[in-house]
């Protein structure tokens, strides 16, 4: 990802209110918004335009980070509309400062950002068919452009939506990743910037310690969590991790991996038995 300048304004002298964001040398903007601030939103001249959006919040089924994405040829006309869902609690347009977006410029962008987010599984996706549009290949070259700076952008205004679970530069040599062993079963994992991923085909057991009902009833629901998503699947001698998936933090990923609490500076190690706490000197 090449290197950008950002020029962010906060039109209220608050980051957690209303901002907008810019990227040097981009014919692209982006205002993001707390629910709380949405008729401010709506009331901006730049949501005259065409563009796309996303609606952030939770899905109160599952408990998981969701996300809605759209698109519209008159953004705040179509906001409006989504003040009946009850599960978003930011809201983040992006738009061309030139308006030269057409409309199947913002369908192929709403097509690309629902592939996107469903491909990183860190976000449930809550559209119920996929979207998108052809173009020609030069228009197609140009709205991938437009895609990469709204990647590049999202993560500064408060969203991990489009990043990709970080799960190594490549290398699958064996020193680049930490073990975490208990009963047989062993689960590989490393720092992110985020906290800590588990890589997939990681092993955890399956029983639960006796203890971790009464002291760490949350190691317990998120193991439920993530064999409800899939995540985490029986195998014959235990469970086993279907895809990468990143924790809070070390202790929340061995926690899972032994079925009741630990303390990850010292339950992951690497091939040569130094604990995460010696390697990084704490």
């Amino acid at each position: 990802m090449n290197s950008a300048t950002l020029k962010l304004y906060l039109p209220f002298g608050d980051p957690r209110r209303l901002r907008t964001a810019e990227i040097s040398n981009w014919s692209g903007k982006s205002i993001a918004s707390p629910r709380t601030d949405f008729d401010e939103l709506l009331a901006r001249e730049e949501l005259s335009q065409a563009g796309v959006y996303l609606l952030l919040g939770t899905n109160p089924d599952s408990g998981r980070p969701a996300v809605y994405v759209g698109e519209a040829e008159v953004l705040g006309k179509r906001l409006k509309q989504h003040r009946d869902k009850d599960f978003w609690n930011q809201v983040v347009v992006f738009f061309s400062k030139d308006d030269n977006l057409t409309r199947a410029h913002i369908k192929f962008l709403e097509g690309r950002l629902i592939e996107r987010a469903r491909t990183m599984t860190r976000t449930e996706v809550l559209n119920d068919v996929p979207s998108g549009a052809r173009l020609p290949e030069s228009d197609r070259a140009d709205v991938e452009v437009f895609f990469a700076k709204i990647e590049q952008l999202l993560p500064v205004l408060g969203s991990d939506l489009l990043v990709p679970i970080d799960s190594g530069s490549g290398s699958d040599a064996d020193e680049t990743w930490l073990a975490c062993e208990t009963r047989g079963h062993v689960a590989h994992g490393r720092r992110t910037a985020n906290g800590f991923v588990v890589r997939k085909g990681s092993q955890a057991v399956e029983a639960e310690r006796p203890s971790a009902a009464e002291r760490h009833r949350w190691v317990l629901n998120l193991r439920e969590q993530l064999i409800a998503e899939g995540a985490l699947r029986k195998s014959r001698t235990g469970l086993v991790f279907t895809r990468d998936v990143e924790f809070a933090s070390p202790s929340a990923a061995g926690g899972v991996v032994h079925g009741g609490g630990v303390n990850g500076l010292i339950s992951w190690k690497d091939a040569s038995g130094q604990t995460l706490k010696e390697l990084e000197g704490a």
